[in-house]
């Protein structure tokens, strides 16, 4: 077996210099396209990645599940002590839980790309970017969630995991590091386009300067808390009055910024039944140093702020459906008002859920939430779970050209394995590119123009337009920046390929779709099976590209005689009801559900 060196991720200079010396490429996330020139001629290999077996991707996720609740216990008596108090487990897993569970689940993933490569393969050498550790800290969760998608935090991350358990078996060479590299990309970066473009939406940030003016009118100490309740706009402020309040439109101030003192991390987690060497006895010794500064260093700082907001002392209820992740000073104020008594609504916020196989988002929301509001589905195993309808949808509706051309709708994933869920990870994103190769290419020539591809704004670098244009020279990409109800009421036909939220839109509009996705690494949960063999049935669901394609140009020259026939319909309507359903009356029956808390 020839010997050859390591490369952990696409940062170049920790590459050798050397072209013709035998290299190993733990992933497909160390190979740039637009860097292809470069590494198309190395004399390298490939890692296989672990989670291809996807059965073991599965019974990975069930194991770290056991073992973030495992560490969720410890780490709540341990800042229960550090910062003198006496929270319940409840709290802390609202503050902290979504980090762990996120921290676990990725540093597992690094840890056994290693451990496989360095006992299967013969590794001699790696380089390794010498760090202060103290400089890796993120500041909170948003951050985290920012910096994990970085090439510089994954091998800063792979770095430590051979020193830490690999330093006897191959050479690690430190090495200095000439800059920071990053990359374009940011979870936030979608959201933060989203608002500088149009009139609309310079209306809307003017609006929000006005906002502290507004809450001050009718202040009520004990009403309902609506905070980014994934409502549209119209709909939260008739449910509120409906509701008996004053509307009110809050706003979540950001995370303070702390700096990492080493005085605050020398505790450890318990490990004496651990073998030393075994995951859990590695990331225990990480956390330490790891865990984000605003709920050590900062935490301090960060409960003063979220007692010093003007938001109600005694509500009846809080509500939102996308701040429990990352928004810290709610999260810290929503989880001392659960702790006392106060409900936690939280609402679903897109695709995916009661669908997909697993999900650590789907069960943390549902696990810290006193009711959940799905768009449909029921859960009888989590009483939480509360069918009432797409809260997105409610109140908007899209009109479709039924003389227009083909959306062709795309995804784009981060190239590092985040939290996991029932979908492509890491270089599988890779094999879905294959597929939507194999769509286009099975349509006739006449019907490739008449698509248009829409990708993500945030890219993550996949270099997704350019693989297109590469591959199909001339066919129309649009970059994501255009709102996608604009591109719909150009089109005759929407085609979905992902498990997410697209097509639960399109549907829940009535706008002619087709799905079509690799069900091996998009499991669906049992239960929900039945409603996709349905869609199945009628020629809206399709399990391989070359069936959808296939489909989409038999109906082509009259998509409506499809779409609007009773069967199609009827199955449109018996799965929007599950996953994606619009009440008759959707603001009464979320006043009732509010009402009978």
């Amino acid at each position: 077996m020839v010997a050859r060196t390591l490369i952990t991720t696409a940062i170049e200079e920790t590459w050798p210099k050397d072209k013709d010396k035998p290299v190993l490429f733990l992933g497909e996330w160390c190979k740039l396209y637009h860097r292809k020139s470069l590494w198309k001629d190395m004399n390298a290999k490939t890692a296989p990645y672990h989670w291809d077996d996807r059965k073991k991707l599965i019974g990975d996720y069930r194991l770290l599940q056991t073992t973030h609740e495992k560490f969720l216990i410890q780490l709540s008596g341990i800042l229960n002590k550090l910062h003198n108090t006496n929270h319940s487990e409840r709290y802390w897993r609202i503050l902290i839980g979504p980090w762990l569970g996120w921290f676990v689940q990725i540093v597992f993933d690094r840890w056994f790309m290693l451990k496989k490569v360095i006992e299967e393969e013969e590794i001699d050498h790696c380089m390794v970017i010498k760090r202060n550790p103290i400089d890796g800290v993120t500041n909170d969760m948003s951050d985290f969630g920012n910096s994990i998608i970085y090439d510089d935090w994954n091998e800063a991350i792979y770095g430590q995991l051979l020193q830490e358990c690999w330093k006897n078996k191959i050479v690690v060479e430190l090495i200095n590091g000439q800059k920071v590299h990053t990359n374009n990309s940011t979870w936030q970066n979608k959201i933060n386009l989203q608002k500088t473009i149009g009139l609309k939406n310079i209306i809307k940030e003017r609006v929000k300067k006005l906002i502290p003016v507004f809450n001050k009118l009718f202040p009520k100490d004990d009403g309902y808390f609506f905070i980014s309740s994934y409502l549209p706009l119209k709909s939260d402020f008739k449910l509120q009055i409906r509701l008996g309040q004053f509307p009110k439109l809050w706003r979540a101030p950001s995370a303070p910024t702390v700096k990492a003192e080493m005085s605050y991390r020398k505790w450890n987690l318990d490990i004496n039944k651990m073998k030393v060497d075994s995951f859990e006895a590695v990331v225990a010794r990480l956390i330490p140093q790891h865990l984000p500064r605003v709920y050590l260093e900062g935490y301090d700082v960060l409960t003063s702020i979220s007692e010093r907001q003007t938001w109600p002392s005694k509500p009846k209820a809080i509500f939102t459906g996308t701040l429990w992740s990352d928004t810290e000073v709610f999260k810290i104020w929503a989880a001392e008002k659960a702790e006392n008594g106060v409900p936690l609504i939280i609402g679903q916020h897109g695709g995916h859920y009661g669908a997909g196989n697993f999900s650590f988002t789907e069960d943390h929301q549902i696990k810290i939430s006193d009711k959940w509001i799905s768009w449909g589905w029921s859960d009888y195993s989590r009483p939480q779970v509360t069918p009432i309808g797409n809260l997105k949808g409610f109140g908007i509706n899209t009109e479709y050209d039924p003389k227009g051309g083909a959306l062709l709708v795309e995804l784009t994933i981060p190239r590092y394995s985040y939290f996991l869920f029932s979908a492509v990870v890491a270089g599988q994103f890779l094999d879905y590119f294959e597929d939507q190769k194999v769509f286009l290419n099975t349509l006739p020539e006449r019907l490739r123009g008449k698509v248009l591809v829409r990708v993500n704004n945030v890219d993550y670098d996949w270099s997704l337009p350019s693989r297109f244009n590469d591959f199909m020279p001339g066919v129309k990409v649009d970059s994501g920046q255009q709102n996608i109800r604009n591109l719909i009421k150009k089109s005759r036909l929407f085609i979905s390929t992902y498990n997410a939220t697209t097509y639960l839109e399109s549907m829940a509009w009535n706008v002619p779709t087709i799905i079509f996705w690799d069900e091996n690494c998009w499991e669906l949960k049992e239960e929900a099976q039945p409603y996709f063999e349905l869609l199945k049935s009628v020629g809206i669901f399709h399990n391989s590209p070359e069936s959808a394609a296939k489909h989409m140009t038999n109906i082509w020259d009259n998509v409506d005689d499809w779409w609007l026939s009773d069967s199609v319909q009827s199955a449109r309507v018996t799965f929007c009801n599950q996953f994606s359903k619009i009440p008759k009356d959707p603001l009464k029956e979320l006043e009732f559900f509010f009402k009978e808390l």
